[in-house]
């Protein structure tokens, strides 16, 4: 599955501290590439550096005179946290399915013009309406994996802050892999949709 392909480029480097240099720069290579082809979107990604701030305003976890940590409730620096994560995880699944949504009725269009083309001009039209509408596609599945890797690493860096069993790390980690903004499956459907139209649409080879 091709999301698996993103997932190793983008997540597994952030697993080995030495790698860490080589993700951020890779993440921001692609969110650049993003914003540079759909200057529109440019303000629908996570707020890495926001929320990066908040982790910096916490308290960070303290140890007993014998090594062991010292208990901690939930202090209030860290609400500002949670609700500024809250905030920007339902601006990405927000800006996510819309766009999904409407593409389900943009391929559903394409569908029926492909199913009813007349003459070379308007199939090769088409053909780059196509075009165009697979690669912006291409790009909500970059969007969905850069906010995904970002989200990842900033609990990464809250739970490093306050250890690991705090109420934000608790609360969100099991959470990750349920966002609706990487339930990529839809438009890795759409995506492949396109492509098996302009399979169509393309004159047959001849050996």
């Amino acid at each position: 599955h091709q999301i698996i392909f993103y997932l190793v480029i983008f997540i597994a480097p952030s697993f080995h501290p030495k790698n860490s240099e080589i993700e951020m720069k890779h993440g921001k290579k692609h969110r650049a590439e993003v914003a540079k082809s759909l200057p529109e979107w440019r303000d629908e990604f996570m707020s890495y550096k926001a929320l990066k701030r908040e982790v910096k305003l916490i308290n960070p976890i303290r140890f007993n005179s014998n090594g062991k940590k010292r208990s901690r409730s939930w202090p209030t620096e860290e609400m500002g946290f949670a609700l500024l994560l809250a905030r920007e995880l339902d601006k990405i699944n927000t800006f996510y399915i819309d766009k999904e949504e409407d593409y389900i009725i943009g391929f559903r269009e394409l569908e029926i013009r492909a199913e009813n083309v007349n003459g070379n001009e308007e199939m090769l039209e088409l053909q780059k309406e196509i075009l165009g509408f697979h690669s912006e596609m291409v790009m909500l599945l970059h969007y969905s994996v850069i906010n995904f890797a970002g989200l990842m690493k900033i609990v990464k860096k809250h739970k490093k802050r306050t250890g690991a069993y705090t109420s934000v790390y608790s609360f969100y980690m099991p959470r990750v892999l349920q966002q609706p903004f990487f339930s990529t499956d839809l438009l890795y459907n759409l995506i492949r949709g396109c492509e098996e139209i302009l399979d169509r649409l393309s004159p047959p080879s001849h050996p």
